[in-house]
């Protein structure tokens, strides 16, 4: 059993304030695979009083050696990239070659995509008798989740640092061994003490403490949405600029003039990426009434090719999901779907019986099903029918969220119904996604946007300054 107790705080390695720790499972067998400590607001406190003291100095660093000391912290990401991989399979359930190529390669790539971006941007320009500047914003505290723990600590922290900005990350809980790994390499890079500040612990003992901390400039969170409402109204008291990425119910349209078999095999594979625990995940399949037997027939198919197993094993397609309580939750929203009349078109029956699994599943739904409207976070898929593509296009965006997206059928009617979605990303018959392009969503899916130049301003304010005119001849 590995324990993970202390925070990194001002270039050094502290033990939390608060001696009660908490035991995170392992998801594959259930048993316990760390400790780590429930945290304390002193805690969050050290770390910001910190953060406070290294921003003037490091907001005045040139961006060149701010772009020196990311690189330096992306090739010590890279040294350890073997390690990460099988470490987030095992403390998230990510297959091992998902959790190789999304899960760590992706972010190491992305900072360098940040680096390029750094580079290119325009820190100033005149406009009139102003120069307008671009400046951080000062402390950040980021708070990221366990389903994609490097990932969403590169999105934020990265940036940010690129910024001149000073950050106080605050990871999920239930992902340690992967926070002390990314503080490592931290450590490596040579950040100046307080630049980069770790705390562990739970949300009410460290995050809403950052939160409301009136030394803390900026919140960026990903999470649940019930969370980000909460964050949004303890940030309100400050007023400090607050980014959340939330939750989504994205539904892929299925046009009449698509290639079935290709939309169904893109859909699944949006819907169980990372066993369903993916915020932009294709929940939400829409199809056409008339070719809902044949849909039917070729997704079954299609589902018993998922082998589902321990995350580490080669051969497997899904993984478990990350703790009992999320195991609980995706089969207390399956049972109250079929209570409500959602029908099972297909689903894996065979399953590990230890460990947190749950059975991937496909089922047909009505627009007010459970199944169709709350946000899941499993391996579950719900099918809708249509009879016109206006009326597709009315359910899929009948929903509280809007984070993404996908359509597929004749390129210039999918990219007509993909204009009228309220989403933040469509994808266009399965295209690749774009690490360069604006994550986010509308409505209770967040505000503010992630990656590429929209994730970097996210991190500045604007300045103008006003000069003289010249004088008049």
């Amino acid at each position: 059993m590995s324990k993970v107790f202390q925070n990194y705080v001002n270039g050094q390695w502290q033990a939390s304030a608060s001696d009660a720790t908490m035991a995170i499972a392992d998801p594959n067998t259930g048993s316990v695979r760390s400790q780590v400590p429930t945290g304390a607001p002193e805690d969050a406190q050290a770390a910001i009083t910190a953060a406070a003291s290294a921003l003037s100095g490091w907001a005045r660093t040139p961006l060149t050696e701010r772009i020196d000391a990311v690189k330096r912290l992306a090739e010590a990401l890279n040294q350890r990239a073997g390690v990460l991989a099988s470490t987030i399979a095992g403390e998230v359930g990510t297959p091992l070659k998902i959790s190789h190529y999304v899960q760590t390669m992706a972010p190491i790539r992305n900072c360098a995509n940040f680096v390029k971006v750094a580079e290119a941007f325009e820190w100033s320009r005149e406009v009139a008798n102003s120069l307008v500047v671009r400046e951080p914003v000062g402390v950040v505290a980021c708070i990221t989740p366990w389903n994609f723990p490097l990932h969403q600590i590169v999105l934020k922290v990265v940036p940010a640092l690129l910024c001149g900005n000073t950050v106080v990350l605050k990871p999920s809980e239930l992902t340690p061994e992967t926070t002390r790994l990314f503080a490592e390499a931290v450590h490596e890079a040579g950040f100046p003490a307080g630049v980069v500040n770790i705390v562990n612990g739970n949300g009410a003992q460290v995050g809403m403490p950052m939160v409301t901390s009136k030394l803390v400039n900026m919140v960026s969170f990903t999470g649940s949405t019930a969370t980000g409402q909460a964050v949004m109204r303890e940030a309100a008291a400050t007023v400090k600029k607050v980014s959340l990425e939330l939750g989504g119910k994205s539904p892929s349209v299925i046009l009449p003039s698509a290639d079935l078999l290709r939309a169904i095999k893109g859909t699944l594979g949006g819907c169980m990426l990372n066993n369903g625990q993916t915020c932009n995940a294709l929940t939400r399949v829409l199809v056409p009434e008339d070719k809902l037997d044949e849909f039917k027939t070729m997704i079954a198919a299609e589902v018993k090719k998922l082998t589902v197993g321990a995350s580490l094993e080669a051969t497997t397609r899904l993984g478990p999901v990350i703790s009992a309580t999320q195991q609980q939750r995706v089969q207390d929203l399956v049972r109250k779907g079929i209570e409500q009349g959602a029908s099972v078109i297909a689903s894996v029956t065979e399953i590990p019986s230890e460990g947190f699994f749950v059975s991937p599943m496909v089922l047909e739904v009505k627009p007010d099903n459970v199944l169709a409207r709350e946000e899941v976070f499993g391996p579950v898929l719900s099918v809708l029918t249509y009879k016109t593509v206006e009326e597709a296009v009315a359910i899929a965006n009948d929903t509280d969220y809007g984070l993404a997206a996908a359509v597929w059928g004749e390129p210039e009617e999918a990219m007509s119904v993909a204009n009228q979605l309220r989403a933040g990303q469509v994808d266009l018959n399965g295209a690749p996604f774009n690490p360069l392009a604006p994550f986010g969503g509308f409505g209770m899916s967040g505000i503010g946007r992630e990656a590429g130049s929209a994730g970097l301003e996210e991190f500045l304010e604007y300045k103008s300054i006003q000069q003289p005119l010249p004088a008049k001849e």
